[in-house]
């Protein structure tokens, strides 16, 4: 189990909406480690696959569209309790309940258009991190 590693997305509203530099400067600055990083876009089928533990869920079809709609920013991340801590960085799934100074209060739109993802447990964070990154390309 790797403890000490989490994996974000930056998704494709923060992306459009310019936020790249920001969210990545405010990851660094909460003591964060990139260990594996890239530009990319998620098909739909792609997000699809990514997001499958939802499917069946009501609002499963409008994220894998949503998720597909532009660019994204994936990520693996190191630090000590890195799950845990990154979970907090964001914030609150939805904006409005976000905590000051947040991520997701700070650059997010609305529940849907949340800027980022993060992992919720160790073991979905090695399965995320896995879903877009080669051994070859952590580090």
């Amino acid at each position: 189990m790797e403890t000490n590693k989490t994996f974000t997305m930056i998704k494709p509203d923060a992306v459009a909406a310019g936020h790249i530099g920001a969210i990545l400067d405010q990851i660094i600055k909460a003591g964060f480690t990139i260990k594996a990083m890239k530009y990319t876009y998620l098909t739909a089928q792609k997000a699809g696959e990514f997001y499958a533990v939802h499917q069946g869920r009501p609002f499963y079809n409008d994220l894998v569209s949503f998720m597909s709609s532009g660019p994204i920013v994936a990520a693996i991340l190191e630090k000590d309790n890195a799950v845990a801590d990154f979970r907090t960085l964001i914030g609150a799934t939805d904006p409005t309940k976000a905590d000051e100074g947040t991520i997701r209060k700070l650059f997010a739109k609305s529940i849907e258009a949340n800027a980022v993802h993060g992992s919720d447990s160790d073991e979905n964070a090695a399965i995320e991190g896995s879903f877009f990154f080669s051994g070859l390309e952590k580090f």
